[in-house]
């Protein structure tokens, strides 16, 4: 979680200038496609509604190149025709990524502090925390999607080397 699409330098949370919140996706095009996650995106809110009070919150998609942006372009016709409405995201070249303070990451886990100190404990640093896919799976859980069940099933299809371990954590974490 962090800021972008703006030009104000250093922004935070109280002083975020013309930035928005977003999100910064790391992917594998192996396993999900960049036109993919746009659809995701555009499925996950209502995207006719430009603005969600303010700048802060506007409904913004950053593009890395051309070919996104064509992509971008290419989907929102798409849905664009489907809804019969304009389309309110601002689409954006990307210039930069700020990320936002602790307090703001993993928001909803932190309300869960016997969970988020084993995960600390698991994972050393706060920036090794913030940047786990697990730990980004748990907090959208606790906030209401999915469950442990289907978690535990995702983490068995990843392809690392610590699954067994992330699992027993998993198993171990209080809530």
């Amino acid at each position: 979680m962090g800021y972008a699409g703006g030009t104000a330098a250093n922004p935070t949370y109280k002083q975020m200038g013309d930035h928005t919140e977003t999100l910064e996706i790391d992917f594998d095009s192996r396993l999900i496609s960049f036109e993919d996650i746009v659809r995701l995106f555009w499925n996950s809110h209502n995207p006719a509604r430009g603005t969600y009070k303010g700048r802060q919150y506007l409904s913004l998609f950053l593009y890395r190149d051309e070919e996104e942006k064509d992509v971008l372009l290419s989907v929102r016709a798409s849905l664009s025709e489907q809804i019969e409405g304009n389309i309110g995201t601002e689409l954006q070249p990307f210039t930069s990524f700020t990320c936002a303070e602790q307090r703001h990451q993993k928001y909803y886990l932190k309300r869960y502090p016997k969970a988020w100190e084993l995960l600390q404990q698991y994972y050393g640093t706060e920036q090794a925390l913030v940047d786990s896919t697990l730990v980004a799976r748990l907090n959208s859980f606790v906030k209401g999607y999915g469950t442990l069940a289907s978690l535990k099933e995702e983490i068995n299809t990843w392809e690392i080397h610590e699954k067994d371990e992330l699992l027993r954590l998993v198993r171990e974490l209080k809530w």
